[in-house]
């Protein structure tokens, strides 16, 4: 379509527009959840230290334990945490505990259901191979092995091989600073009463926790009017906070009231892209303000939080050094009802998802797709995709899909 450039194309400006990941910083590993590692996390150690038990039992010669009825001495015990200093000999045992030292001597665990305790002894109830349910050292991982990539967010399981591998703080990139600003003289905060001619701000809070979710600080600049001071002042104060991304909320498109572009450009905006072959979404806008990246949202609110998925959580993800940023979130599902071919423009479309095991989400596209309908975004499940001129589809045809319900990391 004439003016419109691809959505791919558009995700690619908005990244490349990333000049550097921003700073980093070393926090405590308590803190560092949901936080990106600024450099790869190297084991400091190798896990388990030493060759572990992975059952109760008794640690065994398996040479003294290959017969049924064979009888042992025990001569101590291994527990976590308080090992058997000693060497096993032969025709000697030492009871054992998970997670507990093997001691020297010993290359076998006779676990306890295959052996009958007797006085100061054990027999041997089943005959037990070599290596049997001993975890050897290194088995995990070993010193100097790289085990996180710098560039992945943290999670709880991450957070966890972090500590197991010997690190207290971690180096991770600082929260990118995203400006916010809702703009129209219709809006009005909410939980205020609006005039018979305004409506309830909603879309800042939506992209609010949309960047927060991203790893992104909060920088909330309120509504400016339809004004071109009030929207000077607006664009002062991201810079002021040392923004990295302000993003904009309405009045990027040409009407005579959307004069977020032309404020912009007063300011000094370089001017990256506007308008993309997109549904919902066309009047998106993106460029530079010194060093401030900025993206433009149409202000109704369902093509505000779509573009908001699609453009501005990977541009967040892009200045902590995410080197995924730009990753394809979409997977298959299959149609739940027919589609009619589509135009030049990519379909995002609000859908519930119907699932069953073993099967492929099936996907059915709401009936009334305006993007002004948040009750109908709350109640989807996932944005259905149709790619610019889609031909015409049947129910039961594969498709694609982004999930609404998944974090978006």
């Amino acid at each position: 379509m004439s003016g419109l450039i691809p959505v791919a194309e558009a995700l690619a400006r908005v990244l490349a527009s990333v000049a550097a990941p921003v700073e980093a910083e070393t926090v405590p590993l308590a803190r560092a959840g949901g936080r990106t590692l600024a450099a790869d996390v190297v084991a400091s150690r190798t896990q388990p230290p030493f060759p572990a038990s992975a059952m109760d039992g008794y640690a065994v010669r398996s040479a003294d334990a290959a017969m049924v009825g064979a009888t042992l001495r025990l001569i101590g015990t291994s527990a976590a945490g308080h090992g058997f200093p000693g060497r096993i000999g032969a025709g000697e045992a030492v009871r054992i505990f998970t997670g507990a030292p093997v001691p020297e001597g010993a290359d076998a665990i006779l676990i306890q259901e295959d052996a009958a305790a007797e006085a100061g002894a054990v027999r041997v109830l089943e005959p037990v191979e070599p290596a049997r349910f001993i975890r050897r050292a290194g088995l995990d991982f070993t010193a100097g092995q790289t085990l996180i990539p710098a560039g992945t967010s943290l999670d709880a399981r991450r957070l966890a091989l972090a500590a197991a591998a010997g690190h207290p703080r971690l180096p991770v990139r600082r929260r990118p600073r995203v400006a916010i600003l809702a703009t129209g003289d219709e809006l009005v905060e909410p939980g205020a009463t609006p005039g018979w001619d305004q409506i309830v701000a909603s879309n800042s809070l939506a992209l609010g926790a949309l960047a927060a979710e991203a790893g992104a600080d909060i920088v909330d600049l309120g509504i400016a009017g339809d004004d071109h001071d009030a929207l000077a002042d607006a664009f002062r104060r991201a810079r002021a906070a040392r923004a990295d991304l302000l993003v904009t909320l309405g009045g990027a498109s040409v009407g005579d009231h959307d004069l977020v572009q032309a404020a912009l450009a007063k300011e000094g905006l370089e001017l990256g892209f506007w308008r993309v072959a997109l549904r919902p979404g066309k009047p998106l806008m993106h460029g530079r303000l010194g060093d401030m990246l900025v993206i433009g949202l149409p202000g109704n609110p369902v093509s505000s939080i779509v573009c908001g998925l699609l453009f501005v959580v990977p541009a967040i993800r892009a200045l902590q050094g995410d080197p995924r940023a730009g990753a394809d979130r979409s997977e298959p599902a299959t149609l739940g009802r027919d589609m009619p071919e589509n135009d030049g423009r990519a379909d995002y479309m609000r859908a519930s998802l119907a699932l069953e095991p073993g099967r492929l989400p099936v996907a059915t596209a709401e009936q009334r797709q305006d993007s002004s309908m948040l009750a109908v975004l709350g109640r989807s499940e996932a944005l259905l995709l149709r790619a610019p001129h889609a031909p015409a589809a049947r129910a039961g045809d594969p498709c694609r899909i982004i999930r609404l319900d998944r974090r978006l990391l």
